[in-house]
């Protein structure tokens, strides 16, 4: 879900995105273990959101719109305290690193080995996110799709 102006990039979740995930969160515990497992890993990773600094939040809030919408099949998880979205196998494909983590000077969208971002003998796996905006949306778009490609 794209943002739809510069005010909802650094307030966070909208209301209605806040009590959508929620829903969600409450179908997934209601469908049995496996649904709770999920619903579980939801909730972690926007604890985990929710403890960030407002500027890493304003940027893992969109990360994770943008990554749940591009690849639903992708499970949220926390991975090492961060978001993180893993494939049918448990595997983490991409995940988000707050600035203040390591106190560095931006924030990182990463890609784990299950990523298929294999592009000849080198290739990023790492992005350093400072501003969310539409060129930033649709690359991080594009890269998410390719990962999950395959």
């Amino acid at each position: 879900m794209p943002a739809k102006d510069a005010q909802t990039q650094t307030e966070g979740f909208s209301a209605e995105e806040r009590a959508a995930m929620k829903k969600r969160a409450a179908e997934l515990r209601a469908e049995g273990k496996k649904g709770a497992k999920k619903a579980d890993g939801l909730q972690a990773v926007l604890d985990a959101i929710a403890g960030m600094a407002p500027e890493d939040r304003a940027l893992a809030e969109r990360v994770h719109v943008t990554v749940t919408a591009t690849a639903p099949e992708l499970t949220p998880k926390t991975w090492y305290g961060m978001p993180a979205y893993a494939n049918a196998d448990g595997k983490v494909v991409v995940f988000f690193q707050d600035s203040g983590k390591f106190k560095y000077r931006y924030s990182t969208l990463g890609f784990q080995e299950d990523a298929h971002l294999d592009d000849g003998d080198i290739w990023p796996v790492s992005y350093a996110l400072t501003e969310w905006t539409p060129v930033v949306e649709k690359k991080v778009t594009e890269l998410v799709k390719a990962a999950i490609s395959g």
